[in-house]
């Protein structure tokens, strides 16, 4: 198999585990969100511990890694999640999370600065029709209703997506940084979470069911995601990867479904339409011309 091809399928393999946010997020109970982070994603940290154990590299080694490397990875992981509550915070929760959806389109612009990268039309208009489906699932296919008393929150809804869609594309600038460093990454999330749950929040002690959604987001959305995107988008397909993202709202959406969480609806028909073509169109070119191998961009450091 390409090694480019296999990249991006493991790249995809992180929206099936993202599309488990939302059902694991709900089992959480009352959790607060910052308390959420500090809790689950101290998992992928240990994910890292236990490869570095296991190749005999200890603790220090493995953190030694350039300061620009540090900032891209706080930048992203952390950076995110703060501006994404920050927007749930001071907005309506359909616009930020609808305007928090442009992430994937952005990705698939972003990477056309990449060396050797080329927007064609269809790889932007596959990552439309998914932001159309996306809109769908989010507003359930009603109107939206922007108000400028709600602008803090739009606007930190725009600066998580950027964040996350630069985060993802300048990644591919550092391919020679091993994909376990993300558990450092992970770490110090953790670690800046844990200090804005203690300033913002107040504690909930979790259930034991609840500790166990928290412990499976840990390992697969917010733990082993991070470690297959950071590969898929260093060595995959990065703007398939990016129109695919749009596939994790309507997994999520029919996992609450499954789950009597939700209840389906034309809806979630329509916008499966949009995403599932849209990714049929982005991807066209990449499925006919597997054989192409991935020149490497990244091995800055």
């Amino acid at each position: 198999m390409d090694s480019q091809f296999r990249a991006t399928l493991i790249g995809a393999s992180t929206i099936l585990m993202w599309s488990t946010l939302a059902l694991f997020t709900a089992l959480s109970g009352q959790v607060p969100p910052f308390q959420l982070i500090a809790l689950s994603f101290p998992v992928g940290f240990f994910i890292s511990l236990g490869l570095w154990l296991r190749r005999g590299e200890g603790l220090v080694k493995p953190l030694k890694l350039p300061g620009r490397v540090w900032a891209l990875g706080i930048y992203g992981l952390f950076g995110y999640h703060f501006f994404y509550f920050l927007a749930l915070k001071n907005s309506p929760a359909v616009e930020a999370n609808l305007i928090n959806y442009l992430w994937p389109l952005l990705i698939v612009v972003f990477a056309t600065f990449l060396p050797g990268e080329r927007l064609r039309w269809f790889h932007l208009a596959g990552a439309g029709a998914g932001f159309i489906g996306a809109a769908l699932l989010v507003t359930k296919g009603q109107s939206l209703n922007f108000e400028p008393a709600y602008t803090l929150g739009y606007v930190s809804a725009v600066v998580c997506a950027v964040i996350w869609a630069s985060y993802s594309v300048l990644s591919r600038l550092f391919g020679a940084i091993p994909t376990d460093s993300v558990g450092g990454f992970c770490g110090a999330t953790a670690l800046l979470a844990l200090v804005c749950h203690l300033l913002f929040e107040q504690w909930v002690w979790p259930s034991g069911l609840e500790w166990l959604a928290i412990g499976l987001m840990g390992l697969g959305p917010v733990g082993a995601a991070f470690f297959t995107w950071d590969h898929g988008v260093k060595r995959g397909n990065i703007k398939v990867l990016g129109a695919f993202a749009y596939a994790a709202p309507l997994l999520s959406t029919l996992l609450l479904v499954l789950f009597g969480l939700a209840q389906p609806s034309w809806v979630i028909a329509a916008a499966c339409l949009f995403i599932v073509g849209g990714a049929a169109l982005a991807a066209g070119d990449f499925v006919k011309r597997r054989p192409r191998k991935i020149s490497k961009v990244g091995d800055m450091v």
